[in-house]
This record gives structure tokens, sequence and C-alpha cells, in this order.
């Protein structure tokens, strides 16, 4: 077990009768404890020349999960690399003041409306470029529900291509971002998405958002992205990163039942160290588990739609380079490329182990043909060698 799959072991029945979880917190947990325990299930492989045996257990494919996480931020961000145009791009961050952020935690179906008013607060700014036009964008926006001690703090990550492309095929890159009408645009647009949702009793609330935050909800912009490695660096570093990663957690006490993380102060970058409580700690990154097929990142405009005409776009990477980076995040090629072995390659003879059998739920699902092919080849081998 690593150190998160530990604490979350230790206390999994307290988590269950005093935490009171949320179904899916209760699913990816149980997930994330018994990531890669062989009981659970895996697949057997032979090699075909000498019979050597490999078990390969199965892992959870949570998000929650520090290990298979991490592959998801991978695989997620080489799926938004794939998609961008050549073309510079703008990350913003669209935030919300402290006084909101409950809203969204008591109902979590509200963090749609954070996709949506930043949706229409883009679009709107490009509209207004040429409205004949249509200037359209391509841009990505990322949920994070977390900031760096782990509190709940939702924001949007956002994306955005530095231009538009028209109705008639015509791009014009726009390199000025209004950033007085993003503030005002988005306070309005999210506001009101509140209202129509919760209904008449936000109305009071609406009006001293807009008393208390006259220049709109804050908006920032990181530096303009001009180098295609840039931008997908960036992505996998920032944009697709999960909850908190092993390397962050400095220590367990048992005795002291205590865990003590670390982060680097966003405002000005100074390490902070923390202890916390085992379940304070668990309740800290539960909170951040979302709800079943709910979508954190969202593509839209050119990104989102599928028109003829957009597809004479210059990608940042070739057809051959989206080939080759897509097959990284497979199993075999992905531990490959991060620790420079093959695992499928028999330790005894080099040959390419095949699969066997498949083990699910403490039964063994047989996989005939497979089977018989591995078992052939292995005895026409062994035929030769002794001939």
């Amino acid at each position: 077990m690593n150190i998160l799959q530990q604490i979350f072991a230790d206390h999994y029945e307290e988590i269950l009768y005093t935490l009171h979880p949320r179904a899916t917190e209760i699913e990816n947990i149980t997930k994330m404890i018994n990531c890669g325990d062989p009981s659970y299930g895996g697949a057997m492989y032979a090699c075909p020349k000498c019979g050597h045996l490999k078990f390969v257990p199965f892992r959870c494919h949570s998000r929650f999960c520090p290990t298979c996480g991490t592959h998801y931020a991978q695989k997620r961000a080489n799926a938004m690399a794939n998609q961008l145009i050549a073309v510079r791009h703008r990350h913003c961050v669209f935030t919300i003041p402290e006084e909101l952020r409950h809203f969204f935690k008591d109902d979590r179906s509200l963090l749609d409306c954070l996709f949506t008013a930043v949706q229409s607060v883009v679009l709107r700014m490009f509209l207004k470029q040429n409205k004949s036009k249509n200037f359209t964008p391509g841009f990505i926006c990322v949920l994070h529900t977390f900031g760096r001690p782990l509190e709940w703090n939702p924001h949007i990550h956002c994306l955005i291509s530095e231009g538009g492309h028209s109705d008639d095929g015509e791009w014009r890159n726009i390199h000025h971002f209004n950033y007085k009408l993003l503030r005002e645009s988005f306070r309005t647009a999210l506001l009101n998405e509140l209202e129509s949702h919760i209904g008449s009793s936000f109305t009071n609330i609406k009006s001293q958002m807009y008393r208390m935050h006259e220049n709109g909800f804050y908006v920032y912009a990181k530096p303009s992205l001009a180098d295609p490695r840039t931008v997908t660096q960036y992505i996998g570093r920032y944009l697709g990163r999960p909850v908190i990663a092993t390397k962050r957690i400095d220590r367990y006490n048992k005795d002291a039942d205590t865990v003590t993380f670390h982060y680097n102060r966003h405002e000005d970058n100074k390490y902070i160290e923390r202890t916390l409580p085992a379940i304070e700690f668990i309740k800290l990154l539960m909170q951040h588990i979302p709800e079943k097929n709910f979508k954190m990142i969202r593509y839209y405009g050119i990104y989102s739609r599928h028109r003829d005409i957009d597809k004479n776009l210059r990608r940042q990477r070739t057809s051959e380079q989206r080939r080759i980076f897509t097959s990284f995040n497979r199993w075999r090629e992905s531990i490959l490329l991060s620790f420079g072995y093959d695992p499928l390659q028999c330790p005894k003879c080099n040959s390419q182990m095949e699969i066997l059998d498949i083990y699910h739920n403490h039964h063994r699902v047989s996989l005939p043909d497979l089977y018989e092919r591995t078992k052939i080849r292995y005895q026409a081998n062994h035929w030769r060698s002794s001939a």
C-alpha cells in the first residue's frame, strides 16, 4: 500500500460510520484502497517459449487513487494537447467569492453553472469582435474544487485560443483580452445562473454580491503561451493534476494519528507544512471526489464542434504525433516510458509474453484460444530446443 491507501484503510470504518460519505465517495475510497490487490483480479501472462508466468493485478481506475489518478490526468492532458490548434493560447482562471463557495458544496449540480457562465462570457467577448462574422475561439475548461491547502475552492481554469474562426473560414488573431469585461460579465452570468437554479431565496444574496464586488469576480491570466511544447507541458503539469500527489504527504504518524503534508502558498510561494488529525485530512480530500459521471473537463467553441470548415485548421500535433503520444497512455508503453523496461518481456528468455488467463471477483476467466496458442508455441519451442 502507498501512504494514502494506508491512511484510508486504517480509518475505513470511521469514515463509514462517522463521516456519512456520499455514495460516490464510498465507491472511490473502496476502489482506491483495493487498487493493485491481487485478490480483486488481474491478468496472467505466459511466455510462449519458456513457459514463465507473470501475474499483473488490476488497477482501480479511480481519479481519487494517487496512482490511477495520475495516469488519468496524463491521459486527459494528452487528449487536450491533441485537440489544440497551432496558435497562441491564454490561460485564464475564473474564481468566485468565498461567500458563494458553500452553495456548490451543498448542491454539486450547481457546479454546471460555473461552466455555463464561463462559456457564455468567453463567447460574448469574441462575438464583440464582429457579430456578423461570428469569430469563435477554441477553449477548454477544467474544474478544480481545491486550492493548495486542500480547502473547498471551486474555480475554472480555461485555456483559450488567442483568435477565432469565422463561419466563412476566416481566422482572426485576438491578443487583447478585456479583463474588466470578463470580470463583470462572469459575475453577472454566474449570479443569474445561480438564481435560476436556486430560486427567489438567492435574490438577496445576489444583491449583496453586486454591492460587495462592484468590479466583478476575480479573473486573472497567466502569460500568453506561444510554444506548442510549453502549452502541452503546462496542461500536464497544471490543468490535469490530481488533488494531492503522494510526494506532498510527508508523514503519517499512526501513534499520534496525524498526517503532515506541505504546499507552496499561492500568494508568495512560501513553503507551508501542515499537520492535521488523520480524519480531518481525510475529510479535506473526500470533499473533492466528484459525483459519478460528472465531467470535470469540457470543450467549447471550435474544440467542441465538428464542422468540415474547422478541420482545415492546423493542429499543434500532426496525426503521427497524436498516434504516438496516445500510445504512451497504454499500460505497457507508459511503464516502458516511465521506468525503462518492458513489463511483457520475459525476464528469462526476453520473448514477448502473452495473456493466458484473467481473474475477476475471485473467479478464473479462461481464454481458450490464447491458452491453446501459447501452449502450442511453448511445446514447439521446447521440442526444437530438445532436438
